[in-house]
C-alpha cells in the first residue's frame, strides 16, 4: 500500500510500497437538492445492489486467489498465475479482456534471522532469536551474516539528530503505531506517522555510515507479527540491511538498552533480479453509446510474500471484478464502458499505474472517473470523491441508494485516493474510493496473518456493491464528472 498526505487523504506513495487510505468518514452532506431524473436511474442502481449483495462471486474469486495461488508478490510465478487467473474468469463471463505489459521489480526475500547476541545480564551461552523480516529493496548481509551494536532511537528526526553515532552500526528506529489515532478514524494518520521510519529511515541510516538498519513493525496489534513493506532509497545511496522488527522484539531491545549496550547478529539475503515481464488486467464491459469513454473499477493484484494477500488486495480485485460480472450478468449497459483493471505492481514500485497512465495520457479525457479500492478487510461507509461539491450533489442519489446497505456516506476529499490511480488523478480524472472503517487494517497489513480466514463475506458483498454501483451511475451519466478541481490543468 502508499505515502503522501492531503487535508483528508492519506496515500503512501509508489516508492514507499502502495497504500490509500481516507484519514476520516465526515459527516454526509446536508439535504441536497431534487437531482433530474434522467441524471442518475435509481430504480436501476437499487437493482445493481441488489444482485451484487445477493451474489458469492467476488468471494469465491478471492478463494481462488488466496488459497490457491496464494502470495503475488511481483515478479513471481504467483503474480504470473494470478493474471492468468483474473483474465481467464473475465473471458468466462463475457468480458473484452485485454493484458497490458508492465515492466515490474523483481525482488525475492531470502533468508532472514535476527539474533540478540550481547546484552548486559546476559547468562554465558544464551542468546534470543527476534522475529523480523527483510525490508522490499533491502540489500544482503554477508552470508554468514553481521554483528554489530544496536543504536535505538525512537524517530527518524533523532536518527539525523545522532547521525554521528550510527556509523559501524545496527540502527534501530522504534517509532509505535498509535492505536487511539486509528480507532478514532485517524488510521491513516497513525500509518504515516509510525510508517516514515520504514519509508527513508534505512536510507537514512546508510547514509549515517549504518551497517544495518531495523525499523519497528507499522501496525496496531501487537502479536509479534513483523509487517513487510518497501523502503526508499535516496538517489546515490547504496542500500543497506533492512528489515522490519516485531513491536514486541522491539520494545524488547528497548528494555535491555536502557540496562546497557546491546549487540544483534542479523543475517538477510535477498535478491534484486532484473526486471521482469507482467501486466494489467483491463475487462472491458462496452458502453452502449460512448464505449472509448470509460470509467475505471479497480484493485491490485500484486501483494507481499508473507502471507496470501486476501485483504490487501485481493479483496479489491475481487470486488472488482464482482462489480463488472454483476452489471454483465444484468444485462446493462451504460451509456460509457466500465473497464475493471487488476493493476501490477502497486506494492514495491507502482509501475501498472504509470503503465496505463503511459498508454492514455494523449487521450486522457476518455477517463471520464477512476475508483480503487485498496483498503479491504471492513464492509463501507460509503465513497470518497476527489471531487467538488456540485459535482458531490450528482452522486447524492448514488449514496441514497447505498443507504440500505450501510453505504451511504458521500465525503469530498482533495488529493489522491489510491495508488494506482494517482498519475489519472494528477492529470485530472475524478478519483474515487470506497470509505471504510479502518481501526483493524493495520493489524494485518504486510504480514503473515493476512489470509482468506479474516475476510467477512457480508463486508466483501457491500464492498462489491458499492462498486458496481458506483461504476453503472458514472458510466451512464448524460455528461461525465467535470474534472478534478485541484488537478493540473
Amino acid at each position: 500500500m502508499r505515502f503522501a498526505l492531503s487535508l483528508s487523504i492519506l496515500a503512501i506513495s509508489v516508492a514507499c510500497g502502495s497504500w490509500s487510505l481516507p484519514l476520516h468518514a465526515q459527516a454526509a452532506p446536508g439535504p441536497m437538492p431534487p437531482v433530474p431524473a434522467a441524471e442518475i436511474d435509481v430504480a436501476t442502481l437499487a437493482r445493481i445492489r441488489d444482485a451484487a449483495m445477493a451474489s458469492d462471486y467476488a468471494y469465491q474469486r478471492l478463494a481462488d486467489l488466496s488459497d490457491k495461488i496464494g502470495p503475488r508478490l511481483s515478479g513471481s510465478a504467483g503474480a504470473e498465475a494470478a493474471v492468468a487467473y483474473v483474465a481467464a474468469a473475465m473471458k468466462a463471463e463475457g468480458l473484452t479482456v485485454s493484458l497490458q505489459p508492465v515492466k515490474v521489480p523483481h525482488w525475492v526475500r531470502g533468508l532472514e534471522t535476527g539474533e540478540l547476541v550481547d546484552y548486559a545480564g546476559r547468562p554465558a551461552g544464551v542468546t534470543q532469536h527476534l522475529q523480523l523480516t527483510a525490508l522490499g529493496g533491502s540489500a544482503a548481509t554477508p552470508a554468514k551474516g553481521l554483528t554489530a551494536p544496536v543504536l535505538l532511537v525512537r524517530s527518524v528526526a533523532e536518527l539525523r539528530e545522532r547521525a554521528a553515532e550510527a556509523r559501524g552500526s545496527i540502527v534501530l528506529i522504534s517509532t509505535p503505531f498509535n492505536q487511539n489515532y486509528a480507532d478514532n478514524g485517524q488510521a491513516g494518520q497513525a500509518y504515516r506517522e509510525a510508517g516514515e521510519p520504514r519509508f527513508i529511515g534505512p536510507s537514512v541510516a546508510a547514509q549515517a555510515g549504518a551497517r544495518a538498519a531495523l525499523v519497528r513493525s507499522v501496525g496496531g496489534a501487537n502479536y509479534r507479527l513483523a509487517h513487510a513493506g518497501t523502503t526508499r532509497w535516496s538517489d546515490g545511496v547504496a542500500p543497506i540491511p533492512a528489515a522490519a522488527l516485531t513491536a514486541e522484539d522491539a520494545m524488547l531491545i528497548e528494555r535491555l538498552a536502557a540496562q546497557g549496550p546491546v549487540s544483534l547478529k542479523l543475517v538477510l539475503t535477498p535478491q534484486t533480479l532484473p526486471d521482469a515481464d507482467s501486466h494489467n488486467v483491463l475487462a472491458d464491459l462496452p458502453g452502449r453509446e460512448k464505449p472509448d469513454e470509460v470509467v475505471i473499477v479497480s484493485g491490485h493484484l500484486d501483494s507481499w510474500d508473507l502471507g496470501t494477500g486476501a485483504m490487501d488486495d485481493g479483496m479489491g480485485v475481487a470486488a472488482a471484478m464482482g462489480a463488472v460480472q454483476v452489471l454483465k450478468s444484468l444485462g446493462l449497459a451504460p451509456r460509457r464502458s466500465v473497464r475493471m483493471v487488476a493493476w501490477m505492481n502497486e506494492e514495491n514500485g507502482g509501475r501498472g499505474g504509470k503503465a496505463y497512465f503511459d498508454a492514455v495520457k494523449d487521450r486522457i479525457a476518455t477517463q471520464s472517473a477512476a475508483i480503487e479500492s485498496d483498503f479491504g478487510l471492513a464492509g463501507p461507509l460509503g465513497f470518497s470523491a476527489s471531487i467538488s461539491e456540485a459535482q458531490a450533489k450528482r452522486l447524492a442519489p448514488v449514496g441514497l441508494v447505498l443507504r440500505a446497505i450501510g453505504a451511504g456516506v458521500v465525503d469530498t476529499v482533495a488529493g489522491d485516493v489510491g495508488a494506482d490511480i494517482a498519475p489519472l488523478q494528477a492529470a485530472g480524472v475524478p478519483g474515487i474510493a470506497p470509505l471504510v472503517d479502518g481501526r483493524h487494517y493495520f493489524d494485518l497489513h504486510h504480514t503473515a496473518a493476512d489470509t482468506f480466514d479474516k475476510i467477512d463475506p457480508q463486508a466483501l458483498r457491500r464492498q462489491t456493491a458499492v462498486l458496481a454501483v458506483l461504476a453503472y451511475a458514472l458510466a451512464d451519466l448524460p455528461e461525465p464528472l467535470e474534472r478534478a478541481p485541484t488537478a493540473p490543468r
